[in-house]
């Protein structure tokens, strides 16, 4: 057995970093970074990249070990950002992200984000479940997470629905916002206030089944997929860049109640994937889609 007493490195701390980093597409990047990293005393443990044809931006991903303080590993990446002109982003790999959770009536969602932030299966944590409706303040108070609610009848209502969510952000150091089923609009300010840390999920039916009972028109139509997808909000309603989609087959036997059943099991499946990946920081921007490191 190793005696780590006589050995100061052995017996350090050790950090584990999450570093992400966004720049033009150039010769010698990694090699630039990966320098870096060694001198900050950095030992890789996870490394992902891509170069994208279509808009010549480069990508990469990499969770990173070190003994060093995170200032002085800092230092030595802020040098390559700076000469790179590259969007950087450091973090310690699996710190809980500040996430504020918006519904309304619908629990399938919400329940797995709480059960798997509780069960420590999600990097995430609730300050807070907000709602236009009363009926999640029982699933919130079941997890022990505070809920607010406040009515949404009205154009004035909706106005101040949306401050009470700024103002939560802010008092709550919010980094992330779920629409876990929020049936509500979300007006451009709040849109823009929220670029890029807003989150939603919808069933797959849409656009091609709106307004009320997606899944009783979907059965009367026959269709032989249920599914949903998770997307980043803008103000182009539904149709913000994509994080995650997934599909289930279905046939003639199923019932509304059962395609229902199916369909918002897999809103909760993708959903909670979304959110994991965000929290985890593997989405990246490439315009108008994401780059996502799985």
């Amino acid at each position: 057995m190793t005696d780590s007493s006589s050995n100061p490195a052995a017996s350090a701390p050790s950090t584990r970093l999450v570093l992400t980093l966004v720049c033009d597409d150039q010769p010698g990047i990694v090699h630039q970074l990966t320098g870096a990293i060694k001198r900050g005393g950095g030992n890789i443990t996870e490394l992902q990249q891509f170069s994208s044809l279509d808009t010549g931006r480069f990508f990469l991903r990499c969770e990173v070990a070190t003994d060093r303080s995170r200032e002085d590993f800092e230092a030595e990446i802020a040098e390559v950002r700076d000469a790179l002109g590259a969007d950087v982003e450091l973090d310690v790999a699996g710190r809980p992200l500040r996430t504020l959770i918006l519904g309304s009536k619908a629990e399938h969602a919400v329940n797995d984000l709480l059960f798997r932030q509780r069960a420590g299966y999600l990097p995430i944590r609730v300050p807070r479940v907000m709602a236009n409706h009363e009926v999640l303040g029982k699933l919130a108070g079941f997890y022990d997470v505070p809920f607010e609610f406040r009515p949404v009848r009205n154009p004035q209502e909706k106005a101040e629905f949306e401050r009470r969510v700024l103002e939560v952000v802010e008092a709550e150091d919010i980094e992330l916002v779920v629409l876990a089923r929020y049936m509500q609009i979300i007006s451009p300010e709040l849109c823009a206030a929220l670029e890029g840390r807003l989150i939603n999920i919808h069933h797959s039916f849409l656009p091609g089944f709106k307004g009320a009972n997606p899944y009783r028109q979907a059965h009367g139509r026959g269709v032989k997929l249920v599914g949903a997808t998770a997307h980043f909000v803008t103000t182009d309603l539904d149709e913000g860049p994509i994080i995650e989609q997934n599909v289930r087959r279905v046939d003639h036997a199923h019932t509304v109640a059962q395609l229902q059943a199916m369909g918002q099991d897999e809103e909760s499946r993708t959903l909670t994937q979304a959110v994991k990946w965000f929290a985890e920081h593997r989405i990246l921007l490439d315009g108008h889609r994401t780059i996502v490191f799985e």
